[in-house]
């Protein structure tokens, strides 16, 4: 087979998964799958209620709405496989899956981040300029800023595969983990993998650290702009506005820094297979849960829609 020109030696791989926990995989197959539906019926009903309800279609709601497509996405782009694994004595992926497999969730995953970043700049302007928010938040930008979350994922993405698409695998082919990821793909590469390491060090400062300090700046002029509330009912209401958003930055974040640090060696252990469960699985499955138990207006619209269709 010959890619990127290179000749690999490698036709498939092997995903060990959960298979050294043999004693407890139906429970874990039980809890996999009652999460994952519980993920995309949740997010891809939080979906329905902001385009059903006109209070929520505001900038805030416009972006929510993506995040939940995109944790609809995210979680579909390894549970189904993971979920199938569990019938399977040896799960096995060819080499072009695995590929289109990391393709699709580094690309998901970028485009969350950057997505994040803007939902974090739309709080700081409908916080720190008020008058000026319908404004500056205009329908076209939150459409242009939703498809470059989606176009930067994508270019990112690109770039990541086409530099690892150049590298060797002669074996061996078993991947420790339940999906192919970039930590676990370079350490089975027979090639000198620094090249691909300068690409993922670029784009980790790129995408990972200015996202994260694009979203601390908007929340430092945020808790600045509260402080200067007189009112403490005002104070609470717009802390709560960010609480949100604040508590799925602070998940997603800590649980991939703790991934990729821990599984920068290319090996991964049982703990780190279920972190990246819990920002791969759990947090999408979160993430419409802290937004509905946290937001007033959703709890409303969500008591319009049941008084117009008799359920909920």
């Amino acid at each position: 087979m010959i890619v990127g020109g290179n000749i690999t030696g490698i036709t498939h791989f092997i995903l060990l998964g959960f298979s050294d926990f043999p004693r407890i995989l139906p429970v874990l197959f039980v809890i996999f799958l009652l999460i994952y539906i519980m993920t995309v019926t949740w997010n891809l009903c939080l979906i329905i209620l902001i385009r059903m309800d006109s209070h929520l279609h505001t900038p805030m709601y416009f972006f929510l709405s993506h995040l939940s497509f995109i944790d609809i996405c995210y979680v579909t782009s390894t549970a189904p496989n993971m979920l199938f694994s569990f019938f399977q004595e040896q799960q096995t992926i060819n080499f072009v899956g695995c590929m289109a497999q990391f393709f699709i969730f580094s690309t998901i995953g970028l485009s969350d981040s950057c997505l994040l970043t803007a939902m974090a700049y739309d709080r700081y302007a409908a916080i720190c300029k008020p008058l000026l928010y319908s404004s500056i938040m205009s329908p076209t930008l939150c459409i242009w800023m939703a498809l470059g979350a989606y176009m930067a994922g994508l270019f990112a993405s690109f770039s990541l595969l086409g530099a690892l698409l150049q590298l060797h695998f002669c074996g061996p082919k078993v991947i420790n983990h339940f999906f192919c990821d970039m930590p676990q793909l370079l350490n089975l590469s027979c090639t000198d993998t620094f090249f691909v390491k300068v690409i993922l060090a670029i784009l980790t400062v790129t995408y990972g650290i200015a996202n994260a300090v694009i979203i601390m700046l908007s929340y430092g002029y945020i808790v600045i702009s509260i402080m200067k509330i007189t009112s403490a009912k005002g104070r609470s209401k717009a802390f709560n506005t960010c609480a949100s958003h604040v508590t799925i930055v602070s998940l997603f974040y800590t649980s991939v820094i703790y991934v990729y640090l821990s599984s920068s060696s290319g090996g991964s252990s049982s703990l780190d297979r279920f972190a990246s469960v819990f920002y791969n699985v759990f947090i999408p499955m979160l993430n419409p849960v802290i937004y509905s138990l946290r937001n007033r207006e959703i709890k409303d619209a969500m008591m319009r829609l049941k008084k117009r269709r008799g359920h909920c």
